[in-house]
């Protein structure tokens, strides 16, 4: 397996889909990111790479309704899933949000992991637990980001980690999580470790040699 580390920093977009037929070739790695629309999904992407705008940020809920890529290397990306779980977003939206995201998460071959991003204060709400079945069904791993955890002290944001963490054993769900804040940029260097091992290429038969 290869080992090497990857940086984050050389994130570039790559394209937007709509749906599966629109995204790039299935073949490498990549991992897409996936949480409520106010969860702090973007921000904890563009805090990963230390590139502010890289992903699309809103005040407005439910803006972002494409796949987006990002390319780290030829063969590996990230992945910005589209935010989901306000009432104000149509229910024709919702169904037509399930239905590409049910197609992405379960046809993709290249899709090595989910990062579901969670707000510390909500965490495993409705569309959280769905997105852990949809991950659980497909047997693909999943770590969790409690992200705004500078809303907390130190003392208490443990807590609430260990909440999660009991919650998610006591469902039989085997999914990592950890304390992450895009404000004070703690938590990169542990979703770091993460995103290098699932990213991580089979060595080619060149590299053998």
């Amino acid at each position: 397996m290869n080992t090497n580390t990857l940086n984050f920093n050389q994130a570039l977009f790559l394209t937007s889909a709509s749906k599966l037929s629109q995204c790039p070739e299935d073949e490498g790695a990549e991992v897409a990111f996936a949480g409520r629309s106010n969860a702090g999904k973007s921000s904890a992407i563009n805090t990963l790479t230390g590139i502010k705008k890289l992903a699309r940020t809103s005040k407005t809920p439910g803006r972002t309704q494409l796949l987006n890529f990002f390319s780290l290397t030829e063969q590996q990306r990230l992945v910005d899933l589209p935010g989901y779980g306000f009432a104000k977003v149509p229910i024709e939206l919702k169904l037509r949000w399930q239905k590409s995201m049910d197609k992405y998460l379960r046809q993709r071959r290249s899709l090595k992991g989910l990062v579901l991003v969670m707000d510390i204060r909500r965490p495993l709400q409705e569309f959280d637990r769905m997105m852990l079945d949809w991950a659980q069904a497909r047997e693909m791993p999943v770590h969790i980001l409690l992200t705004k955890a500078d809303k907390f002290k130190r003392g208490p944001g443990k807590s609430q980690l260990l909440s999660v963490r009991k919650q998610l054993a006591d469902a039989g769900c085997e999914a990592t999580v950890q304390l992450f804040s895009s404000l004070k940029k703690d938590g990169i260097k542990d979703l770091c470790r993460v995103l290098n091992g699932w990213l991580a290429l089979e060595p080619t038969a060149l590299d053998d040699e």
